[in-house]
């Protein structure tokens, strides 16, 4: 992403609705909320301001900054009314995954917003009553002048509100089928795919493009990034819902750096043809990306590449730049094949050779940004400029630290190279953040309250002990066999699944090469809610997490940088790592240590990203394999698959090998599979901080 924010406008040629880009999610939120918080203040009791609201995660993190602003501010809500979109159905207002009960907790109850003025469509409607509940419901849109400013994100399958895909522009508030893509998002929500509703209530795309005098679209993550491509560059389609907002004048669309990776301007700004002067910022990061790209488009590897290449694909002033093609080819090539590495946590003292001078060193110690170019960097640094940094040569028993946000994160994601630091003699600590307690299904709740009480009787445990046992397992099976849908799990319920996450991951680990002291659960708050919503990151987060760094004092971090997660754990764990980090940064070990970031089951990174690749021969392959394996609650089918209906070991493995495949294009080495990483610094010098 380096220098692509601040690329001019000629460069949005290709995009048909206004959008903005942020570093960062929370940049985003607390804009769109001071636009919110902008109009609110101009309301009055004669002109009150009207705004359609949703519910998901994009529009929750402006919810908790205007609550910010009404608690410090004296932000006011008395002059609002609020419109929402979309409800499930049947659904009762006071049933936990309701529109209703999410933006009571969410917002409503927070702010001085009066009850008279809220207006949420009900799933409560009788089905005879919902063609006239609907109309009364857009009448009254209509009385209150429209809407001023309209909120929305955007579904994974196109969707605003619950118009799915298949939805006409002039389609009116209904009762609608939810799109089985929808559906399949939402089971972790309700707790199996089988308890969520068949249909919603929802405006129609008409209401909102007719009846909003703003609309803005939020999105986050690297995981909406291809249908902000789709909905921003791409043409009007009922396959794809939102992109009849095209049409609408006051439209835009705010995201952030990692939903904007699909753009043109972002993925590859040099095929952009535009009829002002285009002038690319080059510098060694994005000409590593566009020389990848040019390999892999021409099927080329790196170092058979020629200046023809270039010239045909609108990349002759990337040669002006760093030319002639050999002798950018060469760095390139160099830079991934100095990525690879056997030794994740640094070769032992014998037989090293002190680190060159690296961007990445370079650019910790110099407070200015990154330059467009290298014409002004010290003369020592401009030899090795398209070197990645290289790890200072230190003893072999590292300390490391392998953070996982669920059970199973750390074998899937990055199995061979734990793997590898366990092997190579590192003293390897695995932390686990969440119990993962609401991925394990009912029955084996039932199975293991019954093989607690058999193992009981087995081993002589009699009387009250056995008895207690007894009355444990009595009342798991009796809660599960009134459970209701999407019920949240008693305690005893919780407890037994995670227990058996626990007893998973370590196993798992174990068979990594973990040794048991070694292997910690961290339980972080946040998450032990019992349901899928959980509660912020809170102060209490953060401590556990110093606590624990502390303790260690590790020299290597590795921790899930995967934000793609649906269930937003991921996002939330590294926060909670990352904020630990910054807090202890001025420790002498913390100021030593490195800290690398993976990514989970939904993708990797892209090649030109990645710092330090750590490949696996087809043994190593197999022995990540059995170490998920060890994961059997998770393994067939688990119960938060997402859309994706492979195992999550087949998963990682084609993603594995997929990542090697990209390397042996390039010209590199062939691997049975390679697990990437990339390296975050305190100072975020080259945007790698994805929070």
């Amino acid at each position: 992403m380096s220098g692509l924010l601040n690329l001019g406008a000629e460069f949005t040629v290709r995009e048909k609705i206004p959008t903005t880009v942020y570093r960062f999610p929370d940049e985003a939120t607390r804009k769109v909320s001071a636009e919110v918080a902008e109009l609110i203040r101009s309301a009055s009791p004669a002109h009150k301001v009207v705004l359609g609201l949703s519910t998901g995660s994009a529009p929750s993190g402006v919810y908790d900054e205007l609550i910010r602003m009404h608690k410090t501010e004296g932000l006011s809500f008395q002059h609002v009314i609020t419109f929402n979109v979309d409800e499930y159905y049947p659904m009762k207002a006071s049933q936990i995954q309701s529109a209703a009960m999410f933006m009571e907790e969410n917002l409503f109850s927070h702010v001085d917003l009066p009850k008279e003025n809220i207006n949420m469509l009900s799933g409560e409607v009788p089905p005879s009553q919902v063609g006239k509940y609907c109309q009364e419901y857009e009448d009254k849109i209509k009385h209150a002048g429209g809407i001023d400013l309209m909120l929305l994100p955007i579904g994974k399958a196109g969707q605003l509100a619950y118009n799915e895909p298949g939805t006409a522009k002039d389609s009116r508030s209904r009762v609608v089928d939810i799109d089985r893509v929808t559906r399949i998002d939402l089971a972790a929500e309700f707790f199996g795919m089988e308890y969520v509703p068949h249909e919603s209530i929802t405006v129609g795309l008409a209401t909102i493009l007719s009846q909003s005098k703003k609309i803005i679209i939020m999105a986050f993550s690297e995981g909406r990034a291809r249908i902000i491509s789709r909905l921003v560059e791409g043409d009007v389609t009922i396959q794809l819902p939102a992109t009849f907002v095209q049409g609408h004048p006051n439209t835009r669309v705010i995201i952030d750096a990692a939903a904007a990776e699909e753009l043109a301007r972002f993925k590859h700004p040099w095929t952009i043809k535009s009829n002002s002067p285009m002038t690319i910022p080059w510098n060694p990061i994005l000409a590593r990306k566009a020389v990848i790209w040019l390999s892999l488009k021409l099927k080329k590897p790196i170092l058979k590449l020629v200046e023809e290449d270039y010239d045909d694909n609108s990349l002759t002033s990337l040669l002006g730049a760093f030319g002639p093609a050999p002798v950018l080819n060469l760095r390139v090539f160099r830079h991934m094949q100095n990525t690879i590495t056997g030794w994740p946590g640094g070769r032992p003292l014998h037989g090293s050779t002190p680190p060159s001078p690296s961007i990445g060193s370079w650019a910790a110690s110099n407070p200015q940004t990154m330059p467009e170019s290298f014409d002004n960097l010290p003369a020592d640094l401009l030899a090795v400029k398209w070197e990645p940094a290289r790890d200072t040569p230190m003893p072999p028993a590292k300390r490391v630290i392998v953070f996982s946000p669920h059970p199973d994160d750390d074998v899937i994601s990055m199995g061979g190279t734990l793997i590898r630091l366990a092997d190579q003699g590192h003293t390897v600590h695995v932390a686990y953040q969440t119990s993962g307690n609401i991925a394990v299904w009912d029955d084996d709740a039932k199975r293991f309250a019954n093989f607690a009480t058999e193992f009981a009787k087995a081993f002589g445990i009699e009387g009250p002990a056995l008895e207690k046992f007894h009355s444990v397992e009595k009342s798991v099976e009796d809660f599960i066999a009134g459970k209701k849908p999407a019920e949240i799990d008693s305690k005893e319920v919780q407890k037994i699944k995670g227990l058996v996450r626990r007893t998973e991951a370590r196993a798992g680990a174990r068979y990594a090469g973990v040794k048991p002291d070694r292997i910690h659960f961290l339980e972080l708050p946040f998450y032990e809610t019992g349901a899928v919503k959980k509660k912020p990151l809170g102060e209490e987060d953060i401590k556990i997490m110093m606590d624990f760094l502390t303790s260690v004092r590790p020299q290597q971090i590795y921790a899930a940088g995967d934000l793609s997660d649906p269930h937003g754990t991921h996002r939330v764990c590294l926060k909670a790592i990352l904020a630990a980090i910054i807090r202890l940064k001025d420790e002498p070990w913390m100021k030593e240590c490195q800290i690398w970031l993976y990514r989970g089951a939904w993708q990797e990174w892209e090649p030109d990203r990645i710092e330090m690749a750590v490949p696996m021969s087809p043994h190593e392959m197999m022995r990540k394999r059995m170490s998920i394996f060890k994961h059997q609650s998770q393994k067939d089918t688990p119960v938060f698959p997402g859309a994706d209906k492979r195992e999550f070991w087949q998963r990682a493995e084609e993603r594995n090998k997929a990542t090697a495949h990209i390397y042996d294009s390039l010209g590199l080495t062939e691997f049975e599979g390679t697990e990437a990483f990339i390296r975050w610094h305190i100072d975020d010098r080259y945007g790698t901080n994805p929070i």
